[in-house]
């Protein structure tokens, strides 16, 4: 986009009565900004990062005469807040706040087709209120773009019974966790839609369908299309499946063929991807084909590359097969509505269903009566004092300013001081209220404050204001994020937290980051594998029994979460153990120190529940099938310990000898295994009444087994 915006005002030399240059560097771009007045400089704002080792950016220049205009101001303009690094200690910003720090007193101008007016991301709120409003309608009446159309024609996706049960246990893993953070959870979620969007089966369907279409389109109308699908695996594979039907699109010259995939990638990639990887000249060398409208490249493949900013006028088609909303997707349809000879209009074309966004978009940017949206600043600043007086009174009586210019060590001690500072103080909130909504609205009272506070600096980012106290608001947002990622079942509703103990767990729980807290504190790094004597009395002593607390629990979280995978009916007993005092501990049924005996207690608890094989004379996976068969103590009072021994030997003996692959997805397979199950309880003896019980836990305790049986 630099060098294509660059190569415009270059032919403009005349009319600027100057000659544009483009910096290279930062020492390039300084150069550039000494003269006193005059100068048309091009940059992208990648240029605008501290070197290594460096915790600011310099002044490039003091001039109050500096204009700086943004293109595509949606993107990159929003990162004003500090960032404090938890394992590190350091302070890193967004590029916006260095680009302001290198021009302090320049005047800034954005252009964008999509503005952003969200909480935490505002495009008026950065560069003010909109000069001008050229919308969709305005640019198709005055013949500066042609319109754009829409054509349905979905791809449906159809499972088998196998196929179904996997994405039905994809869509249970998915559902809640509020704990994990929003982009891991995105990111599981886009990789689960990935998988089936991208089945072989799908593809072929998607792939005979466009071709047909597509030679229908320029049988009557001479031009261009181009894909845009989820991912690059996809690419490379709906390639392979549209070359499959037309051999002759194929070439490997990059200045041939009928067919590209434009897409970036490295040389760990597998083998069938390298042909369509290729650096910047590749890219080059595929925009100028597809720009000529004589050339033989007619369909380019793409993921993320050329949907923002790239101008091939003869492109007439888009075949849509990458779920997108909003700005996103506005940005992409704009590729297809350049006037162009006789085009008459783009065409969307839809495989994946992005109807109702298409629509939610177009309503958003082509309102023929849109007024000033922008924020009035003083406004914007007033809501950001108010937001950032209340939660810097929460801090009244703790010192967090070695959390702001310490040394990355002092950042991280005052950090920790910081979140048993606020969990005291909720605590003691929490224990004046009599209600458990009440109660629960004191446990959340930094969390709700801090977000406001989030909310309230993103829309005054660009103030003096903000600028004052950003280092402050970092500080706090790194302590809400903390407590965030250590709260207790976030979001889960008592029906989640009776499945299976993975969802008790979240997974957005890293555990180095209270580790390292801890480490802040003096405490050394546990070995979180065998919670020993030594570390739990270190834990005992530690002076912030909060943070204790919360640290030992997310241990124990970790330590549950991998032994779900063994051993069921314990994992079950001990989380139980764990919410139960938890929940206590919340409606103030414990004190701090209390709670935190409790969860040493379940800590050696759980520590010598693993060494009791050894004592039994039992592996491990022998333990979990006895401890199947023992759930229910009066089959214990019949059968004896030797004779359920006996049976848990057999049980994973014959279990693991059948199972094949995936056969916990497969109902016939599932109806097998249960067979044998039943067969082995009746040969020795178990208590008919007790057995389908059995045989269901049985089989669940074989669930959580198969990934180690796996071959």
């Amino acid at each position: 986009l630099d060098d294509q915006l660059f190569g415009t005002f270059s032919m403009c030399r005349d009319l600027l009565r100057q000659t544009p240059r483009q910096a290279e560097s930062r020492e390039d771009l300084q150069k550039a900004l000494t003269r006193p007045s005059g100068g048309v400089v091009f940059t992208t704002i990648q240029k605008f990062a501290p070197e290594t080792g460096e915790t600011g950016y310099p002044v490039l220049t003091g001039r109050r005469n500096v204009v700086v205009i943004a293109d595509e101001a949606h993107r990159s303009q929003y990162g004003f807040r500090a960032r404090l690094a938890q394992k590190t200690g350091e302070i890193a910003y967004g590029f916006a706040k260095y680009l302001r720090d290198a021009l302090p007193n320049a005047s800034f101008i954005g252009f964008t087709g999509t503005p952003i007016e969200k909480d935490d991301v505002n495009t008026p709120a950065v560069f003010g209120h909109y000069i001008d409003v050229y919308d969709i309608n305005r640019g198709v009446e005055d013949g500066a773009t042609v319109p754009i159309y829409y054509e349905s024609r979905l791809a449906r996706i159809e499972l088998d019974e196998d196929e179904r049960l996997t994405l039905d246990a994809k869509v249970a893993e998915l559902s809640g966790d509020e704990a994990e953070s929003e982009r891991e959870r995105l990111k599981r979620r886009w990789a689960n839609v990935e998988a089936v969007v991208g089945a072989e089966k799908r593809l072929r369907l998607v792939a005979q369908d466009l071709v047909d279409h597509f030679e229908s389109r320029i049988a009557g109308l001479d031009g261009k299309a181009m894909i845009v699908c989820m991912s690059r695996r996809i690419c490379v594979a709906l390639y392979g499946e549209i070359i499959r039907l037309r051999p002759d699109w194929h070439n490997e010259d990059n200045e041939s063929g009928v067919i590209k995939i434009v897409m970036t990638g490295a040389a760990s990639d597998p083998q069938d991807w390298q042909q369509h990887i290729g650096g910047k000249a590749r890219r080059e060398l595929l925009a100028k084909r597809i720009k000529a409208p004589d050339d033989a490249l007619k369909l380019v493949i793409v993921r993320d590359m050329w949907l923002t900013g790239f101008d091939a006028p003869s492109l007439h088609t888009m075949y849509v097969d990458k779920p997108m909303r909003g700005h996103g997707l506005m940005q992409a349809i704009a590729r297809v509505n350049r006037v162009f000879r006789d085009k008459p209009a783009g065409l969307i074309v839809d495989y994946i269903g992005i109807a109702q966004n298409l629509k939610s978009a177009l309503g958003q940017y082509s309102r023929d009566d849109r007024r000033h949206a922008g924020i009035d600043e003083a406004e914007a600043v007033a809501m950001l004092r108010e937001k950032y007086e209340i939660v810097r009174a929460m801090f009244h009586g703790f010192d967090y300013r070695e959390g702001l210019g310490g040394s990355p060590q002092e950042r991280l001690v005052a950090l920790a001081g910081a979140i048993e500072w606020v969990l005291a103080m909720q605590q003691r909130e929490a224990a004046g209220e009599s209600t458990d909504e009440s109660k629960k609205r004191a446990q959340r009272r930094f969390n709700d404050a801090a977000l406001a506070l989030s909310k309230a600096f993103a829309l005054a980012a660009a103030s003096d204001e903000a600028r004052a106290i950003r280092e402050e608001v970092g500080f706090f947002q790194t302590v809400r994020a903390a407590l965030a990622k250590s709260a207790p079942g976030a979001g889960k509703s008592s029906a989640q937290r009776d499945l299976a103990v993975q969802q008790i767990v979240s997974r957005a729980v890293v555990s180095t980051e209270i580790v390292d807290i801890l480490k802040a504190a003096g405490l050394d790094t546990p070995d979180i594998s065998i919670l020993s004597d030594q570390f739990l009395a270190e834990i005992q002593g530690m002076e912030k029994k909060n943070l204790a607390m919360e640290a030992l629990r997310k241990l124990i979280n970790g330590k549950l979460h991998s032994r779900s995978q063994v051993n069921v009916v314990q994992t079950r007993a001990f989380s139980r153990r764990l919410e139960e005092a938890i929940a206590r501990y919340h409606s103030n049924a414990l004190t701090t120190a209390e709670a935190l005996q409790e969860l040493i207690g379940l800590a050696r608890d759980i520590r010598d529940a693993y060494q009791r094989g050894e004592e039994e004379g039992l592996s491990q996976e022998e333990i979990a099938f006895y401890d199947a068969l023992a759930q229910n103590e009066s089959a214990v009072e019949v059968m004896g310990n030797d004779q359920l021994r006996v049976i848990a030997h057999e049980l994973l003996s014959s279990l693991k000898g059948n199972a094949s692959v995936d056969w916990q997805h497969r109902e016939s397979a599932r109806a097998r295994m249960r067979v044998l199950v039943k067969r082995i309880l009746r040969k020795h003896g178990y208590p008919p009444d007790l057995q389908d019980a059995a045989v269901q836990t049985v089989l669940q305790q074989a669930e959580a087994l198969s990934a180690r049986w796996a071959p």
